[in-house]
C-alpha cells in the first residue's frame, strides 16, 4: 500500500527536523517491553529490563498502553506523544504538554481506538477511567527518571547528528538528497512526490505549503507518517548512526595515536560537535575537548562554527588514516 505526499517549493521552506525526547521515551517503552526487537539496542534492553517490570508494577498504564499505541494501521491515540514545538524541545515541557489533554479529548481518541481493538478488564476500565491523562504521564515521567534519562545524552547526540545531516541535504540539495538513504520504503518521484510504502494505509495527501516535520528516532526501525489535520504533516523515520556502542577503532591507529583519539577520529565519519562526541563516547568534555585539539593540530580534524558551536570533521589525511 502507497502513501504519496504532493509538496511544492514552499513545503521545502517550511519543513523542519526536530527531536522529541517524550516520542524516544515511548519508543524505548516498546523495546523495554519486548513489543519490538531490540536490535543494536540489546545489551541497553537487557541492562534495563529488571528496573522496566518494577515500573511496570507500580504503573500499570505501561501495561495498558499497548492497546493503544505503536499498533500497526490507524489504532493509536495521539495524545501521549503529542508533537514537539521546537527543535530540541525538553522533556518536561512535552510531558506538560501532555498533561495538558483535556480529558473530553483524551476519551474521544481512546474510544476511536478501542471501536477497532477493544480493550477489556482492568485495562478498559484504566482507558476510560478519569484519571487516564495523568496515569500515562505520570507512568512516562517514571520510565524517563528512572531509565531514559540516564542515557539520553547519547541517543541525543545521535539524533542531532542526523538532524544536521538531513537537514543540511535538504537546504542545500532538495527533497531527493534528504530523503536518500532515510528508508527503503520512501522514495522521492520526479512529479514532486514523496512516496511511503504503508502496511496498513494509503491514500494522497498535499502539505499545501505547511511542510513537513521529521522526527527522528534511535529507538524505531520503521516509517511512521502522521497526516491527520490534529498533528503538523509528520514522518517518523530511523535515525544514521544508531549504533548501540562507538565505532572500535583500528588496533593500529589506536597504537599509533592512542585508543580515545582514535575513536573520536572512527566516530568523525559524520561531523559533531565537542558536546555530541563526548556524549557518544562516555567522556568529559574537557578530555573530549583535548583529544580534538589534538587531532586538529595534527591536521587530521578541522572545526567549524556553525551557530555557538563548533562541529568538527575529518580532513582528507584523517580519512586517509582511518580508511587506509
Amino acid at each position: 500500500m502507497l502513501v504519496t505526499i504532493e509538496v511544492t517549493p514552499q513545503d521545502l521552506v517550511a519543513s523542519r527536523f526536530a527531536i522529541s525526547p517524550l516520542i524516544e521515551t515511548m519508543h524505548a517503552q516498546w523495546v523495554l517491553a519486548g513489543r519490538v526487537e531490540a536490535g543494536v539496542h540489546g545489551l541497553w534492553a537487557a541492562r534495563w529490563r529488571g528496573t522496566y517490570r518494577e515500573l511496570e508494577r507500580a504503573h500499570p498504564a505501561l501495561r495498558a498502553v499497548a492497546a493503544i499505541s505503536g499498533n500497526k494501521g490507524d489504532a493509536n491515540v495521539d495524545f501521549i506523544a503529542p508533537p514537539p514545538t521546537a527543535v530540541d524541545v525538553p522533556f518536561e515541557s512535552e510531558l506538560a504538554a501532555m498533561r495538558a489533554t483535556p480529558l473530553e479529548q483524551a476519551h474521544a481518541e481512546i474510544a476511536r481506538v478501542l471501536a477497532r481493538r477493544p480493550a477489556t478488564g482492568w485495562v478498559r476500565d484504566l482507558l476510560t477511567g478519569p484519571r487516564v491523562v495523568e496515569r500515562f504521564a505520570d507512568a512516562y515521567e517514571a520510565l524517563w527518571t528512572e531509565i531514559i534519562s540516564h542515557d539520553w545524552p547519547r541517543f541525543r547526540a545521535i539524533l542531532q547528528r542526523d538532524v544536521a545531516h538531513r537537514a543540511g541535504r535538504l537546504a542545500a540539495y532538495g527533497w531527493a538528497a534528504a530523503l536518500e538513504d532515510l528508508s527503503p520504503r520512501v522514495h522521492w518521484r520526479p512529479h514532486d512526490q514523496i512516496e511511503i510504502e504503508m502496511t496498513h494505509s494509503s491514500g494522497s495527501h498535499r502539505l499545501d505549503g505547511k511542510g513537513l516535520l521529521f522526527l527522528p528516532s534511535a529507538f524505531t526501525t520503521r516509517i511512521g507518517a502522521y497526516l491527520e489535520d490534529a498533528w503538523p504533516y509528520a514522518m517518523i523515520y530511523p535515525a544514521r548512526g544508531t549504533g548501540a556502542t562507538p565505532p572500535a577503532p583500528d588496533a593500529d591507529l589506536s597504537a599509533l595515536i592512542g585508543r580515545s583519539r582514535a575513536r573520536i577520529l572512527a566516530e568523525l565519519a559524520e561531523p559533531a560537535t565537542t558536546t555530541q562526541l563526548a556524549a557518544l563516547l562516555g567522556q568529559s568534555l574537557g578530555t573530549t575537548g583535548g583529544h580534538l585539539s589534538a587531532l586538529r593540530r595534527a591536521g587530521l580534524i578541522v572545526g567549524t562554527r556553525v551557530g555557538r558551536g563548533v562541529l568538527y570533521a575529518r580532513t582528507p589525511l584523517g580519512d586517509a588514516l582511518v580508511n587506509r
